[in-house]
């Protein structure tokens, strides 16, 4: 019998910002012996975070952590939607352990204490890994899971709800990099890092009850909110005016952290979906954060009187979901749209706003 999770990454204004990290079993009820090979609580699913990181090290944390908690000789698949994770755990891992650790501008590899334990997971395991590849924010099921616990995780650190929780070597790993400013680590997981105290030490939170995993508490959840429901309900895609050509997946990944600003799908939307893959490699002025408090995909071109100029501009990537690739009727031609996005939301010292389910209002589109 095949073991399949989903596991993801999430980061609130990456990088730098609150990250989270998710994995969740497709099977329920498989937990505290309910199905071999499944080592872990009856919850079906954890998560964890802390309050800075970068999306990365979350999406190799829950790979991580889903290895470790399924360590059997059983079959088993992993599913994410981050292209880096999976290079990283299985084509990358090659030839940075043949040059000691060094990438191919002879630097230090990043977040090398993650992958060296994910090689190590993998190699110790008597069952296989597999990696599936699936479309982020496309209503795969088990990816919209373990991105909704990621992100809440996230968001509970930025309020300080709960303490950060990762495995050792994510700790290592993002005190290691330049992310780790203003970090807040638990003064067990400290007492870790110390060598004062063994890693098993470290407190792991309750992840609580969520409604397609509430099997803690008894409750029932409501139909069609479990994982396994979710995977077998058929998927909505959204339509725009133009006949579908698939376009394949390209192979070159960035190895740098990419800024993403996530904005939610609107209905008003669903018939222009636009967006750019995941890890695919920023443009030189796609590298910081919007800082303007409205942010404008191309000059609106609508009757409306334009905006007061503020002296404010604004730069980073912005990703609309869902994306043109999810319709049966795009060609695969890149598409040109006209909106705006207003803000109302604090923003930071260094400039950075989260955009989390800011609104765009589509002025109009266009292939290019």
């Amino acid at each position: 019998m095949t073991i399949v999770v989903s596991t993801d990454g999430s980061a609130l204004g990456n990088p730098n910002g609150p990250m989270g990290w998710a994995w969740a079993d497709h099977d329920d009820h498989a937990g505290n012996g309910g199905i071999p090979g499944h080592e872990h609580d009856d919850h079906g699913y954890d998560a964890g975070g802390a309050t800075n990181g970068t999306n990365q090290i979350g999406e190799l944390c829950a790979v991580l952590q889903a290895l470790r908690t399924h360590p059997g000789p059983q079959p088993l698949t992993i599913e994410t939607d981050s292209q880096y994770a999976i290079n990283c755990s299985t084509k990358w891992v090659k030839g940075w352990k043949r040059n000691g650790w060094r990438n191919a501008q002879k630097k230090p590899v990043k977040n090398v204490e993650l992958i060296k334990a994910i090689d190590a997971e993998i190699a110790k395991r008597p069952g296989p890994v597999k990696f599936v590849w699936v479309k982020g924010h496309a209503g795969n099921a088990g990816n919209e899971l373990v991105d909704d616990l990621a992100r809440t995780y996230a968001g509970d650190c930025r309020s300080g709800a709960r303490d950060g929780y990762l495995p050792v070597e994510g700790w290592q790993s993002l005190i290691n990099s330049e992310y780790a400013r203003d970090l807040d680590v638990p003064p067990d997981v400290q007492l870790v890092l110390d060598g004062r105290a063994d890693p098993d030490s470290i407190a792991k939170p309750d992840p609580g009850n969520h409604p397609a995993r509430d099997h803690a508490s008894g409750k029932s959840a409501k139909p069609s909110t479990s994982l396994a429901d979710r995977l077998a309900e058929p998927e909505g895609v959204p339509d725009i005016a133009a006949p579908i050509a698939p376009t394949p997946q390209s192979d070159s990944i960035a190895h740098e952290e990419t800024p993403i600003v996530r904005s939610q799908p609107l209905p008003q939307l669903r018939d222009v979906p636009i967006a750019a893959p995941d890890d695919q490699p920023a443009s030189p002025a796609a590298q910081t954060r919007p800082t303007a408090a409205t942010v404008q995909a191309q000059p609106p071109r609508s009757t409306q009187p334009p905006a007061q100029s503020t002296g404010l501009t604004a730069s980073g990537t912005i990703r609309i979901t869902p994306p043109p690739s999810n319709s049966p009727r795009w060609a695969g031609k890149d598409l040109h749209i006209t909106g705006t996005i207003t803000i109302d939301a604090p923003i930071a010292p260094d400039g950075t706003i989260d955009l989390d389910g800011a609104v765009f209002r589509l002025a109009s589109v266009r292939e290019r």
